[in-house]
This record gives structure tokens, C-alpha cells and sequence, in this order.
């Protein structure tokens, strides 16, 4: 039975190795001090509770002898192609690490030192949702985090299409586009926003579908952006998952204090100026309120409303850092070179 030490002590490095891995990217990339925190004391309690078997253990570890290595180096089953996969591979090595552990202990007739590893297992597997959670957080504000945010608004568009004014705005470098059509019927918005999930998943740029969460869903767009009158946060979040950016529409801060509360990933803030684009549309919010949500909301915003060129940088120095234009963009007769006029002004 002096074998089973030496598979404990494979496993007892595996899964401390996984945890290794996931703590660094935690504390050095994500900056997050609570998940390092977690992995830093299982991986601890990982170790620890093995400690008075540790001799047994070193005894029978014969690493330049193990079978498992040219095998290892010969089926190339191991790549990587971003950090998700490095996460999620780290964790399942950690898991699965515990299980043989667990198993082990039990042939030696150590039940209750097994059970404490099951414990660890479990808590590994808590620990995984909660790290994935914060991978898809950050990767969500990544993608939130620009100047300039577009929508459309084909009835102000000159006669081009969507399709025409999607092409023209990514060709000038907008990250994130807004699909925000009322009056079309169902089926044309449908095939329009599958052109341009096409279009925007070719590019990098975030999609965002506005009002309709069965068709975001549909087209797998990045993001869905709701009203006061539609859904509730909580219940779109239900239907879409955690992956996808819900962005809601807020004009006081009590709506935005709710959106924040009920997991939101970033809110409009308007609208700031007068604005003749939304047919109900409510009354001004002024500076003041961007200037309250600069303060108190820590979750990106939008700022939206009766924005153009000669005042966008009236709104950048309230404390703006994305900035949402309609008419001013889809309106112009050069669309690139307004977007290109705009950013300089920002610059100023």
C-alpha cells in the first residue's frame, strides 16, 4: 500500500500547482485581492493537512521514473489559447487532484483526513464560479471601455441604411454599437442584426441589441440595453446569463442606485441636453445628475442625450468618460470624418 503515498504526493502537487496558478493571475492581473486571498488559504490548508504523512510521501516520489511524462510530452492535449482556458484548466487539475486524494485516503484507511479533502473539493468548486464571475466582470468592462458610443437611427440617416452606417462607424473605430430601431417591424430588425453581429464579431466591437432580449439572445449579441419600462435587471439577467453586458437606461439617481443594486454592468446617464431622437423621452437631467453618478456610481456609465461636437466637451469635463451620440454621427454627410472631428475636440 506504500504506493498509494506516492499518488498522494503526485496529487498533493497538482492541485496545489493548479491553485498556484489561478492565485497569480488572480493577484497580478485581475488585482483581486478576495479571490487571492481564497485560493492563498486553500492552497495552505492543501498542503498542511497532509503534513504528518509529508515523509511517507517524499519517500515514495520518484519523479525521473514516471510513466507519465513522455506521455505527457507526446499527446500535446495541453495547449492554451487565451487565459479562460489556462482558468478553467487550472481549476478541473485542482478538482480532480482532490478527488484522487480523497480515494487514496480512504484505501489507507484515513477516513476522516478524506473527508476534509472532499471539503477542500467543494470549496474549489465554489471558488471556480465565483473566479469565472470575475473573469466575465472584467471582461465586460473591457469591453465597455471606450469614447464614443453609437447608435443607430436609420430615419436620420440620410437615406443610407444601418448596414452602410454599422460599416462606416467601424471603419472610423468605434468599439461599441447600439442596435436602436422602434418602428421597424420584428423580422427586418432580426435579419439587420444578424448582418451586423457579423460585421461588429469581425471587427472586436461590441454589439449591443436596445429593448429586445429574446432578439440579443438570438444573434448572441455582447450586450442588451433596457428602459425604465421594460424588464426588470434582475429578471433579463435571469434569461441572458452573466456573460452578456446589461446596460439600463437611468434619469435620477434613485434609478440608478436600482440598476447598480440589481446587476446592472453599466447605465445611460440622460438625457443630458434636450433631445428630439426618443419620441418619449423625458425631460433634461442636466450636468448635475452625470455629475452624481461620477461620484456615487462605480460601474461604467454612458453619457447620452442631445450631445454634439460643440458641447461633448462640456460633458467630457463633468466627469464623462463614454460618450453616447445619434443624430450628430448617423445624421452627418461623412460619417468618419465627424467621428474623426469629434475625438479631436475630445482630445482639446
Amino acid at each position: 500500500m506504500k504506493e498509494l503515498f506516492r499518488i498522494i504526493d503526485a496529487n498533493i502537487n497538482r492541485a496545489s500547482e493548479g491553485i498556484r496558478v489561478l492565485e497569480d493571475i488572480a493577484r497580478f492581473y485581475y488585482n483581486n485581492a478576495s479571490l487571492t486571498e481564497k485560493l492563498k488559504r486553500l492552497r495552505h490548508e492543501i498542503r498542511k493537512n497532509i503534513m504528518e504523512y509529508l515523509p511517507q510521501c517524499i519517500s515514495e516520489r520518484n519523479a525521473l521514473d514516471d510513466v507519465g511524462l513522455p506521455v505527457s510530452g507526446s499527446l500535446n492535449v495541453d495547449g492554451r489559447n487565451d487565459l479562460f482556458e489556462v482558468i478553467a484548466a487550472n481549476f478541473k487539475r485542482c478538482q480532480e487532484a482532490l478527488r484522487v486524494i480523497e480515494e487514496n485516503l480512504k484505501l489507507l484507511g484515513k477516513y476522516q483526513l478524506s473527508k476534509l479533502y472532499e471539503r477542500l473539493r467543494f470549496e474549489c468548486y465554489t471558488l471556480e464560479k465565483e473566479y469565472i464571475s470575475a473573469d466575465w466582470a472584467l471582461e465586460k468592462r473591457k469591453k465597455l471601455d471606450t469614447d464614443i458610443y453609437c447608435i443607430t437611427a436609420e430615419e436620420y440617416s440620410r437615406g443610407r441604411t444601418n448596414i452602410e452606417v454599422v460599416a462606416q462607424m467601424i471603419e472610423a473605430g468605434i468599439k461599441i454599437i447600439q442596435y436602436r430601431e422602434k418602428d421597424k417591424k420584428l423580422i427586418d430588425k432580426y435579419r439587420e442584426c444578424v448582418q451586423i453581429r457579423e460585421m461588429t464579431q469581425k471587427a472586436g466591437v461590441t454589439f449591443i441589441v436596445n429593448d429586445h432580449v429574446d432578439l440579443a439572445m438570438m444573434i448572441r449579441a455582447d450586450g442588451v440595453h433596457i428602459g425604465q419600462d421594460d424588464l426588470p435587471v434582475e429578471k433579463v439577467r435571469e434569461l441572458v446569463g452573466e456573460r452578456m453586458i446589461i446596460g439600463v437606461s437611468t434619469h435620477s439617481p434613485e434609478q440608478a442606485q436600482k440598476a447598480v443594486a440589481g446587476g446592472a454592468d453599466y447605465i445611460g446617464v440622460g438625457p443630458i441636453y434636450r433631445t428630439f431622437t426618443k419620441k418619449d423621452v423625458c425631460q433634461p437631467v442636466g450636468l448635475e445628475y452625470l455629475e452624481y453618478v461620477v461620484q456615487n456610481i462605480d460601474i461604467p456609465f454612458v453619457a447620452i442625450g442631445g450631445i454634439k461636437e460643440h458641447n461633448v466637451l462640456e460633458v467630457k469635463r463633468a466627469g464623462a468618460k463614454c460618450i453616447a451620440m445619434v443624430t450628430e454621427i448617423v445624421g452627418a454627410d461623412d460619417i468618419k470624418a465627424k467621428i474623426e472631428s469629434i475625438r479631436r475636440r475630445l482630445t482639446w
